[in-house]
């Protein structure tokens, strides 16, 4: 009898030990596997939102030689087990939300690159001012406020006698009607030499002297580039081309002045009236693409008119 119950508590004895380890073996699998979870969690919260909360930390991610296995049992450990398994699975799912959209993101970029340098090919760069037309609907640039009249404009320091640049615009001898238009328009002097030759390329743009506006507006952007009255001045030349008849080299103006001076404060008119430009040579897809680019680029930053204007001419091009 003493024999058989030793016997029995010894059998207990083992089962007991041998259970033990396998219970620890099974919670330490599981807390390996939602250690490693965490760690991935953290690195995709990364991906998704960087930078988004101080909690978030560097990768630690490193592959586990012991893969997890499910316990198959009523206990808790079994609950846990299945939990880890749901998260595991959502975490693969986020993973691969996160590379279709980078995926996406890349494909975009490579497509707008395609474009730029479609419309590099296409526009070739080399005429900063030439010709252009445009519809007599198309708002008027708003020139920063004229100067005061008098003497010493910007291109030729003198007085109404000889404008700046604008007779040598007429390719020929000027005749005698022309040169007396030319000198009807006033030559601005406020003392501000930048300004004032601005101001006088438009003048003679508002005189509709097509070719000595080219040819001022011109001298504005070769003597001051990187100012932000370039930006005026290169738009407004673009403007002289469409009004004179000339929309493919008002269409080059127009994209040269949004291609190096994107932050100008007339790079997004340029944008719009190169869409109108391409549009009259017949080019409706290219003017669809670059009033897209409007709306892509500058959104609602661009000023009111360039966006009524830009949805006006979208309609007439049927983007």
């Amino acid at each position: 009898m003493t024999k058989h119950h030793i016997t029995l508590a010894g059998a207990a004895a083992i089962a007991i030990a041998v259970a033990a380890p396998v219970a620890l073996a099974q919670d330490a699998t599981v807390a390996k596997r939602v250690d490693k979870l965490e760690k991935e969690m953290r690195a995709v919260q990364r991906q998704v939102f960087p930078g988004g909360a101080p909690a978030f930390f560097e990768g630690e991610i490193a592959p586990d030689a012991t893969p997890g296995q499910v316990v198959k049992s009523n206990s808790p450990v079994a609950d846990l087990t299945a939990r880890v398994d749901a998260l595991e699975s959502q975490l693969r799912a986020l993973t691969g939300q996160t590379e279709q959209n980078a995926f996406q993101l890349r494909e975009l970029e490579k497509q707008f690159a395609a474009y730029k340098a479609e419309m590099d090919k296409r526009v070739p760069p080399a005429a900063a001012g030439e010709p252009a037309a445009t519809p007599a609907s198309l708002p008027v640039v708003a020139a920063p406020r004229p100067a005061a009249p008098t003497p010493a404009p910007a291109a030729t320091a003198t007085p109404p006698k000889k404008p700046a640049t604008p007779p040598a615009a007429s390719a020929g001898k000027p005749d005698a009607a022309r040169l007396a238009l030319v000198k009807k328009v006033e030559i601005p002097s406020s003392g501000n030499e930048q300004q004032d030759a601005y101001d006088y390329g438009f003048r003679l743009w508002s005189a509709k002297l097509y070719p000595e506006a080219q040819a001022q507006l011109k001298t504005v952007v070769a003597k001051w580039p990187k100012s932000s009255q370039a930006s005026y001045a290169q738009n407004l030349l673009g403007r002289a081309y469409l009004d004179d008849g000339k929309p493919s080299l008002a269409a080059v103006a127009f994209y040269n002045n949004y291609k190096d001076r994107p932050d100008g404060p007339r790079a997004p008119h340029s944008l719009m009236y190169m869409g109108i430009a391409l549009d009259k040579l017949g080019r409706k897809a290219d003017a669809c693409k670059a009033f897209r680019e409007l709306d892509e680029v500058y959104g609602t930053k661009a000023p009111q008119d360039v966006r009524t204007d830009a949805a006006a001419a979208k309609a007439k091009a049927g983007c």
